[in-house]
């Protein structure tokens, strides 16, 4: 059975989402099957990934309308798609028995296919997010190594706890991933030392450093990997993920 994690933040532009693409691209480096899902309406995996418009996306899906029809992106790579549709889900669905269930079903159907399910949640703590962390055995949290970034953080913790405590008692934090860090500016470091001490060793070891390349590959619809495979964010990327498969299969 595929692995699923979830990566939150309730943030916006703190690398959740290149962080989403590139820790799946690194897994198929690693030789796992990789299921992406984009769970965002605002679909900014979709579009990073070049998929082209598909029929069926996670708003069919989580509406009943169809199963999950994941788009093989490359080998080892599926993905399944997200779209503007996917906004009004929330309240479409607010009336659903066992809402916060919903994508947990669906991801039985194919789950056995692959060695992770990697989701890349909206920036918000609705319903999709719970969604997610309902249907999640690890929680990834990205964190830019900026002041306004670790805002909010003891809301993200209560979430998860609460998720835990009574929809999905499995799930586990698996680390928090500081982003975007620039080691020679004093803020950054003083950030991630304030982030540091508060998760302590859930912090993973890899820091995602600052890279022009991982902010380029998007507009040319590839990974980090097809684009600029040498550079510091295929680098960060590759052994931050080494540390996940290392932390989620221990």
């Amino acid at each position: 059975m595929g692995i699923v994690i979830s990566l939150l933040n309730h943030k916006g532009g703190v690398g959740k989402t290149t962080s989403a693409v590139n820790i799946g691209a690194a897994m198929v480096e690693l030789g796992k099957r990789v299921l992406l899902i984009d769970l965002d309406p605002q679909a900014n995996l979709t579009i990073s990934l070049g998929i082209p418009p598909q029929k069926v996306t996670i708003y069919e899906a989580l509406r009943g309308e169809s199963e999950l029809a994941p788009h093989t992106r490359k080998p080892g790579m599926d993905v399944v798609a997200s779209s503007l549709d996917l906004s009004g889900a929330e309240m479409e669905l607010i009336n659903e028995a066992g809402r916060e269930y919903l994508l947990r079903e669906i991801l039985a159907q194919l789950i056995d296919d692959y060695d992770y399910v990697v989701i890349d949640c909206p920036p918000s703590l609705g319903l999709l997010t719970l969604n997610a962390l309902t249907s999640s055995r690890y929680v990834l949290i990205p964190l830019q190594t900026q002041f306004l970034a670790v805002q909010g953080l003891a809301k993200i913790k209560q979430v998860i706890d609460k998720v835990r405590a009574r929809l999905n008692t499995s799930l586990e934090m698996a680390g928090v991933i500081p982003t975007m860090h620039d080691g020679r500016r004093v803020l950054n470091r003083e950030v991630l030392e304030t982030i540091q001490k508060y998760f302590q060793d859930r912090v993973f070891e890899t820091i995602v450093r600052e890279n022009v390349s991982l902010a380029e590959a998007p507009a040319h619809r590839k990974d980090i990997f097809e684009y600029s495979p040498k550079s510091t964010g295929a680098t960060d990327y590759l052994d931050l993920t080494k540390e996940i498969i290392e932390r989620t299969q221990g």
